[in-house]
């Protein structure tokens, strides 16, 4: 079954839309190059989906666990390189809700970095995860 469809808008500007949901969202080409910036570029959606692939795994595993991570954050920094252009590094800085002992905070950061979008990355970029368990 397809995920999703793409249509050029013009202007740098793509219209992503979920087929299963009909939920769309839009991209545009960043500042940097030669994009308006008004919304996530395609490498903010890369970078973006690796916090958001991390959380949804600990989210299962907390599930199975008797746990709740309800409430919990992902600040993404993504920092691009040139010739060829590409995401050269992702950081990602999670911030957790208080209560969850450490041996239970070790088994989620263990289940977060074995995401599928963690293993589908190219090796040579970077990752930088840290958690903050508050």
């Amino acid at each position: 079954m397809d995920t999703a469809t793409v249509t050029y808008l013009g202007g740098l500007r793509t219209e992503c839309t979920h087929i299963r949901s009909g939920n769309v969202f839009l991209t545009d080409a960043p500042l940097d190059n030669n994009g308006k910036g008004e919304a996530f570029s395609p490498t903010d959606t890369v970078a973006t989906g690796l916090a958001n692939c991390m959380l949804t795994v600990m989210g299962i595993k907390a599930n199975q666990m008797d746990l709740s991570i309800d409430g919990a954050s992902a600040v993404v920094t993504k920092t691009m390189a040139s010739s060829p252009r590409r995401i050269s590094e992702i950081k990602v800085v999670f911030r957790f809700p208080e209560g969850v002992s450490k041996k239970d905070q070790t088994i989620l950061e263990r289940t977060g970095n074995t995401c599928p979008v963690h293993y589908s990355l190219h090796p040579d970029i970077k990752k930088d995860i840290s958690f903050i368990w508050e």
